[in-house]
């Protein structure tokens, strides 16, 4: 189970290892994600947002978006994300209404608009979630070189998926790449260069 497993993360890294190509580090007194040179624009999607309206990206322009991929079920890496998440906006303290977390479930079967909402308003009422049908997803997925695979748990199942995050600016461009494991600090500190004129 432990090699299978090992096989399944290495294949889930393939995805941000062709993006990591595209990416170079920062200096350290830049960001501290990876960064895109040149940035490019995010690509754009239509999905059913947890407050009920349609999730555009779009929507979203004038903000730094920080977008987000996994499911509510996770046991470990997604609430670990949001709760860093969730601790920097406090961190940003009145730049936090310049900031948007965007979170795409991989799990349509289960996360619905509804279980988004309370999942997310847990660790913070201005995150909003985003589903739809399986194919939709997996286009944004594709997109965004997001990789997911349902394991089988028993009479249940979980999901091993890309971990990393996308850091949009206020023009909608990508312009960084978080790996999973940063502090709030860390996206305190980039959002707070990207907001910079």
């Amino acid at each position: 189970m432990l090699a299978s497993l090992s096989k399944r993360a290495l294949a889930m890294s393939l995805p941000l290892l062709c993006f990591a190509a595209a990416v170079k580090i920062a200096d350290a007194a830049d960001l501290k994600a990876g960064v895109f040179d040149p940035p490019r624009t995010a690509p754009d999607f239509s999905l059913r947002g947890s407050d009920g309206a349609e999730l555009k990206l779009s929507h979203y322009r004038g903000k730094i978006v920080i977008l987000e991929f996994g499911f509510t079920s996770c046991p470990d890496v997604c609430p670990t994300t949001l709760a860093a998440l969730a601790q920097a906006r406090r961190q940003l303290g009145s730049d936090a209404n310049a900031l948007q977390i965007v979170y795409i479930t991989v799990d349509p079967e289960r996360d619905d608009a509804l279980r988004l909402r309370s999942y997310l308003t847990a660790f913070d009422p201005t995150f909003i979630g985003g589903t739809g049908t399986p194919e939709q997803l997996a286009a944004v997925r594709s997109d965004y070189g997001i990789a997911a695979t349902r394991t089988t748990l028993g009479s249940s199942y979980a999901f091993s998926h890309s971990s990393y995050t996308y850091l949009i600016d206020r023009e909608g461009k990508l312009r960084a790449l978080m790996p999973y494991g940063h502090a709030p600090g860390d996206y305190a500190h980039d959002v707070e260069i990207l907001l910079e004129p």
